[in-house]
């Protein structure tokens, strides 16, 4: 009897420690929900600033998006899915998921580009591993402040294409001299894809090489930096938890014994 409980708790540490790994390697993104844009530069009339926020299961991120070049056009949950959600049942097939994203932007949250120049996104608290979805960046690129890895393209390893077609894209890093880099987001044809800035970010700033009308985006995360860095164990560190676990109630079972 007593070795059957003994081993129902060496399955329940196995099942809880396998539960909690499985939740820190989780693909779940938090994407961004854009709420409202405005106009703070009267001479163009065109938004210049964008709200939004990232609800994760811990608490709410406010974004705050900023391009004195203004945007094309901003999508607030209505008018055209351009990630195409409804066109892909199979969501491994998306430009947009991977093995690190496993679910597709939200339909319709856009921000849509037309002008070159900089332009900056800002979180009201750190934010964990930020990945960022392109469509059709075709005649312009993107060139960044932080290096990043492209985590999925569309027409690339068996995903459909985007909305507007297939392209490529690659990156590009630029030494500006005196240990300063930029990091290019370029491509061919009409790229559609997810790219992602790995650590802890409250910014990111980047720039639009090329007038075009138009090219799109959005952001999620993985979480805040609290959640994802502090309070989530390494899977490593939980497994070493659970044999020192294991081997302490074994000690203990024998002892009653």
């Amino acid at each position: 009897m007593k070795n059957k409980i003994l081993s129902i708790a060496m399955a329940g540490m196995i099942l809880s420690t396998s539960c909690i790994v499985s939740v820190a390697n989780a693909g779940v993104i938090y994407w961004a929900d854009w709420q409202s844009g405005t106009s703070t530069v009267p001479t163009h009339g065109a938004i210049t600033e964008v709200l939004g926020e990232f609800v994760t299961n811990t608490t709410n991120v406010d974004i705050t998006y900023t391009n004195n070049q203004g945007i094309a056009f901003l999508q607030t949950g209505t008018g055209s899915d351009y990630f195409d959600n409804s066109s892909t049942p199979d969501s491994t097939k998306s430009p947009y998921t991977s093995t690190v994203v496993d679910n597709i932007p939200t339909a319709s949250e856009m921000i849509a580009l037309r002008n070159s120049g900089s332009q900056t996104l800002t979180f009201s608290e750190s934010v964990a591993n930020i990945v960022f979805s392109y469509v059709s960046l075709n005649n312009n690129g993107y060139s960044f402040n932080q290096d990043f890895d492209i985590l999925s393209v569309g027409s690339v390893d068996g995903n459909n294409s985007g909305h507007f077609g297939a392209g490529t894209s690659t990156k590009n890093i630029v030494d500006l001299g005196n240990g300063n880099f930029e990091y290019q987001l370029l491509g061919t044809g009409e790229p559609h894809g997810t790219i992602q800035f790995k650590g802890a970010f409250d910014q990111v700033e980047w720039t639009s090489l090329s007038d075009e009308y138009w090219n799109g985006f959005t952001v999620g995360i993985q979480g805040t930096s609290q959640v994802v860095f502090n309070s989530v164990p390494e899977p490593s560190t939980l497994a070493i938890f659970a044999l020192g676990m294991i081997a302490f109630a074994s000690r203990r079972f024998k002892k009653q014994s």
